[in-house]
């Protein structure tokens, strides 16, 4: 089962268990994980599940396209290594992925 770990921008930590094949979104809503409050349930419309992937994780990832290109322009702080997690599936291969929430979740 693939960990993720989240850190809050107080440097608190949060490893949670996801199982493949969910967003890390519902893996984060699951685990009542602080600043991910996902309003439009995976949808991609509100950008509330929006965080930072720790930079050697990106490459991992399939590059964000249309929606959630548009969405993360509408945070507050939007990063190069901004993604919303709706858009972001578990595999096997993210075990272990670290991931800020934002202080602007809050």
């Amino acid at each position: 089962m693939p960990k993720i770990t989240f850190i809050q921008p107080s440097g608190e930590t949060q490893e949670v268990d996801a199982t493949t094949g969910v967003t890390i979104m519902e893996a984060a809503v699951d685990a009542m994980v602080p600043g991910i409050e996902a309003d439009c349930g995976g949808n991609c419309i509100c950008a509330t599940c929006h965080v930072y992937v720790e930079k050697e994780w990106l490459s991992k990832l399939p590059d964000p396209e249309g929606d959630e290109e548009a969405m993360i322009d509408y945070t507050a702080d939007p990063q190069d290594n901004s993604r919303l997690t709706c858009q972001l599936q578990i595999t096997d291969e993210l075990d272990g992925i670290v991931l800020h929430v934002p202080e602007s979740q809050y």
